[in-house]
This record gives structure tokens, C-alpha cells and sequence, in this order.
């Protein structure tokens, strides 16, 4: 069995029924930017920001706005495909594996990154929205 499947299938199985379905239903995440982190050596350690706007994305970046837009799509059962490049995630000889939207609502929309590392391991990070502050 490919990774990609077995990979898909333990995220899928971790998702609760009925949490990734309205933002799948018309091909979009909520607009906003994703913080991207991954726990490593007991702390997170951040990866940048996505940056989300109907079916573009860019990123991921660091300051600000992330540079060129590219198109992404979401599949029925909620897997993310990048039209475009993705940072560090498919440079230096890395590449998404797999890319799993886990809560497609607001205030809570997130979604996994599976990235195959040159060395042939994985790592997965979780990209959250972040969080505008209202202003009173």
C-alpha cells in the first residue's frame, strides 16, 4: 500500500464525522492566514504562514503577505492539492506527501501537512488560522 494511502487513512480516521464538510462543499478555506508549526524537541517550532483568499494561496511566509498566488484545490474528502510551490515544504528536496483539512470552520479552520523530508522522512505540521483581535 502506498504511504500516501495509509497516510490519508490515519488522518481521515482522526478527523471527527461531519468536521471537514461545508468548506469542502464549495472548494474553499476560510480566508485568513495559517499559521504553520510543527512540535519538535519538546517546543513548536514555527514553519510561517499560509496565506488563503478564495482558491489562491501564497506562502508560506514569515512577515506580512506571502509573495506570488497560487491555486489549491480540496478534493470531496477534504484533501488539499497545491498548484504551486509550497516554501519549504517542496524545496531542498522536500515535497507534500499529503495535505488533510482537519476543521474547514471558523473561528477553528485548520488543516495537516505531511512533508517528505530529501532524507526520505516524514514530518507533519499543523497550519491553524490565526485569530484577528477585535477591536472594541
Amino acid at each position: 500500500m502506498k504511504i500516501r494511502t495509509i497516510l490519508s487513512l490515519i488522518i481521515a480516521a482522526t478527523i471527527p464525522a461531519g468536521a471537514a464538510k461545508a468548506g469542502i462543499a464549495d472548494g474553499t478555506l476560510p480566508a485568513g492566514s495559517y499559521r504553520c508549526e510543527v512540535y519538535l524537541l519538546g517546543a513548536f517550532l514555527t514553519l510561517g504562514d499560509i496565506h488563503i483568499k478564495g482558491s489562491v494561496y501564497s506562502g508560506p511566509s514569515y512577515f506580512g503577505a506571502g509573495g506570488q498566488g497560487y491555486n489549491y484545490q480540496i478534493s470531496p474528502n477534504g484533501e488539499i492539492s497545491w498548484l504551486g510551490p509550497l516554501g519549504g515544504f517542496t524545496s531542498g528536496g522536500n515535497s507534500v506527501s499529503l495535505t488533510q483539512i482537519t476543521a474547514d470552520t471558523e473561528p477553528n479552520a485548520s488543516f495537516d501537512i505531511i512533508m517528505r523530508q530529501a532524507d526520505g522522512a516524514f514530518t507533519a505540521s499543523t497550519c491553524t488560522k490565526r485569530q484577528t483581535p477585535s477591536v472594541p
